[in-house]
């Protein structure tokens, strides 16, 4: 009998993995992709849109240039899972059904109870959210002055709230635009949860840019025009862009799974509570020891290149091999300019130092970007995005 296997999303976990089992599966099981869009993202790289809409051409990839012939692909909304029946519930069309099923729909923005915050911020989650944010920047500049500049407020200082700065910043000065720009992160550092060397050079770099930065004071309430604070005096804003945490889907709600904040726990092998789902990436929770592996696109990449032979696997009844995700380190841009931090040593040649910008690092979070549309279209395609990278 062949097997149907269905794979939910088309963010990194979800385009990685149907690239892997299209190779993996061959003709044993028929396979469908599910997602919202008709496009694959690279989501780390969207803040650049913010700065310049044309760039969303070099950064999004349609289904049809991942995907197979013989891949179905269905664009709808996931709604829900139904394990008992084994059937994915669509937003407008039928329910489609499944022997195995991989669900790497990605996360939605956490706004952690406060007041008035999802009403009033804007967030980057997908290639709109970037356009939307680029529209109420540049409108806001506009209806500013050098005297009454506009407030552009951004909530959260990890990975999507400093690139964002980065970025609005960077448009700020090539036009010369009437701007004021403010990182907010409660904690008592921005990127946290990070070694200090990389967390001080950060800093500079969007202090240099002239972002104002604020820490260790929470947000407690925002309202259509200003944000208030546990202890500090209220800001005002024009822009309030929220980048502050991550929750699952809610098309998981009422799936028979063991999760956490929607999020679905598996073990290393990326199985779950129910052995013919699967998950993967931001959607997932996935045993590492200690600590689960990171919400990263990194992270996301890794699985992806091993799920589809698990998935094989487990239609042959085989053992499932067990991934441990490997942290290579990390690239954060702010700009034009990059930091690196941490980042494993290339063809056995040691770094001289742990963290480093300038070129080197601008170049290196070109390459990252550049390797995996490579690997998931073509480097045709990676050569064509590689200046708007």
């Amino acid at each position: 009998m062949t097997n149907n296997v269905v794979v939910l999303g088309a963010g990194y976990a979800g385009a990685g993995a149907i690239n892997t089992l299209q190779s993996e599966l061959g003709g044993n099981a028929r396979l469908t992709w599910i997602a919202d869009v008709d496009y694959h993202l690279v989501l780390h790289e969207s803040h650049r849109v913010i700065r310049d809409p044309t760039v969303r051409s070099d950064i999004t990839f349609a289904v049809d240039q991942i995907a197979d012939p013989s891949t179905r692909f269905i664009q709808d909304e996931v709604t829900g899972l139904d394990v008992d029946e084994q059937a994915v519930e669509l937003a407008d069309g039928d329910d489609v059904d499944y022997d195995y099923v991989l669900v790497a729909l990605g996360t939605k923005t956490a706004y952690y109870g406060i007041p008035g915050l999802e009403e009033h911020s804007r967030t980057l989650k997908s290639l709109d959210d970037a356009l939307e944010i680029h529209d109420a920047v540049k409108s806001a500049s506009q209806d500013a002055t050098r005297g009454e500049p506009a407030q552009v407020l951004i909530g959260g200082a990890g990975l999507s709230g400093i690139q964002t700065a980065g970025e609005i910043a960077e448009f700020r000065d090539e036009h010369r635009a009437p701007i004021e720009i403010h990182l907010i992160e409660a904690l008592d550092e921005i990127f946290p949860g990070n070694d200090p060397e990389i967390q001080q050079a950060l800093r500079d770099l969007l202090e240099d840019a002239g972002v104002r930065i604020h820490t260790d004071d929470p947000i407690t309430e925002a309202t259509a025009d200003h944000i208030e604070f546990d202890e500090g005096d209220p800001l005002e804003h024009d822009v309030l862009v929220w980048t502050g945490g991550i929750t699952g889907r809610d098309a998981l709600d009422d799936a028979d799974l063991e999760k956490e904040h929607n999020r679905v726990n598996t073990e290393a092998n990326f199985q779950t509570s129910d052995e013919r789902v699967f998950a993967i990436g931001d959607s997932a929770i996935i045993d590492q020891g200690d600590q689960p592996a990171p919400p990263t696109a990194q992270a996301a990449w890794q699985a992806a290149d091993v799920v589809g032979e698990n998935i094989a696997r487990a239609i042959e009844n085989r053992p499932l091999k067990t991934w441990e995700y490997e942290d290579k380190g990390t690239v954060v841009s702010v700009g034009d300019e990059a930091v690196a931090h941490g980042v494993k040593p290339a063809f056995g040649v040691s770094l001289p130092v742990d963290t480093f910008g300038g070129f080197p690092a601008k170049n290196l979070k070109k390459m990252i970007a550049a390797r995996w549309i490579a690997d998931i279209t073509s480097w045709g395609e990676s050569r064509r995005s590689w200046s708007s990278l």
